[in-house]
Formats: structure tokens, C-alpha cells, sequence
């Protein structure tokens, strides 16, 4: 099964001042060559979603999209994702996740394969309970979201009870490292000396 890595880029990023989160720099790298050579190592191809004008400048040689239906958030992200994935299941990564795991994403895709048409991780750190956006769903998920969308509901995981919904327990994510870690997001200017500690 084909799978495309979806770098998604979207928001205002209004608490890091309007700048572009993932063009920031931790442990000597651009969070978004970050997070695309973790994609890379699990996924067929890259996407990146971003609605910024210059966006298409920030991974030379991979594919930029826009949201298909703007203002609606990152549930939004997801069906952009979707709709320019050609039909292909994709692998989301937000990019202010700057330890995003290879291996985790292998993970995840291999679940999906299995007959779902959503995998997401738990995580303790989430006020979700989930982390949506670091996750793997099927072309199957874009008509839910769809659904979702058209009735005005904007919630990131509003779907998933309309769909074959499967999640990765705390313990299989902790295969590939500390959760927290992985699920780390720099969202304030405050949060870049943190992700360079150990």
C-alpha cells in the first residue's frame, strides 16, 4: 500500500510571533529536516501542506499543497493531506514536532496496514488523549473529515467514531523512546531552549 509523509505546516503560528515554527532550528537542524527525514524512513513520498507564500521554497524537490478548505483548522490539515494524496493513505507529521520517530511512523503504518483506516498514538502529554497529528489514515478517513467539516465540527479527532479507529498503547510507543520526547512541540519561542535539552 502506497503511503505518502505529510509534513503539515499550517496555522498562524501566532504564539511563536507569526514566525514559521518548523524553519526554527534544534540540535543544529531545521525542525522541518527534521521531521522529513523521519517521513522519509517510513513513508513512499513527501507532501508538505502549508498555506505560507514562500513554502514552497522550504524542502527543495518535495511537493507543497494548500489546504483545500482554509480556516478550518488543523482538521483541515488532515483533509488537505488527504485530498492531495491521490487516493494513498498518508503518514501526518505536525512540524513543530521536532523528535517525531522513524521507527514509531513505521510502526503506525504497519498497524494501518492491517485493515484499519486510522492509527493514532496515546500519550500521556496530549489533552487529547491522542496525538491526531503525528498518525497514519487511509483515503477512507477523507470522506468522514468531509462529513465533519460540512456539519461545522472542527475537532482535530471528531471522525474517528465514524471510522475503523485503532490507537498505539503508551507502551508501544515507549519502543522508540520517551513519549514525552517524541511528542515534544515547540510552540513559543520558550520552548526552543527546551527541546535542546537532553
Amino acid at each position: 500500500m502506497h503511503c505518502v509523509g505529510v509534513i503539515l505546516a499550517g496555522g498562524g503560528a501566532t504564539r511563536f510571533g507569526g514566525q514559521p515554527k518548523g524553519l526554527q532550528i534544534v540540535e543544529g537542524a531545521r525542525i522541518i529536516d527534521r521531521v522529513a527525514a523521519a517521513l522519509r524512513g517510513a513513508a513512499d513520498e513527501l507532501l508538505l501542506v502549508a498555506n505560507d507564500p514562500g513554502a514552497a521554497g522550504w524542502l527543495p524537490g518535495v511537493r507543497t499543497a494548500a489546504d483545500v478548505r482554509r480556516g478550518e483548522g488543523a482538521l483541515g490539515g488532515l483533509h488537505a493531506a488527504l485530498s492531495h494524496a491521490g487516493g494513498h493513505a498518508v503518514l501526518v507529521v505536525a512540524w513543530d514536532m521536532p523528535f517525531a520517530s522513524e521507527g514509531l511512523l513505521r510502526a503506525l503504518r504497519a498497524a494501518g496496514e492491517r485493515g484499519y483506516d486510522a492509527v493514532v498514538p496515546v500519550s500521556a502529554t496530549s489533552g487529547r488523549g491522542v496525538e491526531p497529528l503525528c498518525a497514519w489514515y487511509g483515503a477512507a478517513c477523507l470522506a468522514a473529515i468531509e462529513k465533519r467539516l460540512d456539519a461545522g465540527d472542527r475537532r482535530v479527532v471528531s471522525f474517528f467514531e465514524d471510522v475503523r479507529m485503532t490507537r498505539l498503547t503508551v507502551a508501544e510507543v515507549s519502543q522508540f523512546g520517551d513519549p514525552a520526547r517524541i511528542f515534544f512541540n515547540v510552540n513559543r519561542p520558550d520552548d526552543l531552549p527546551l527541546a535542546s535539552k537532553p
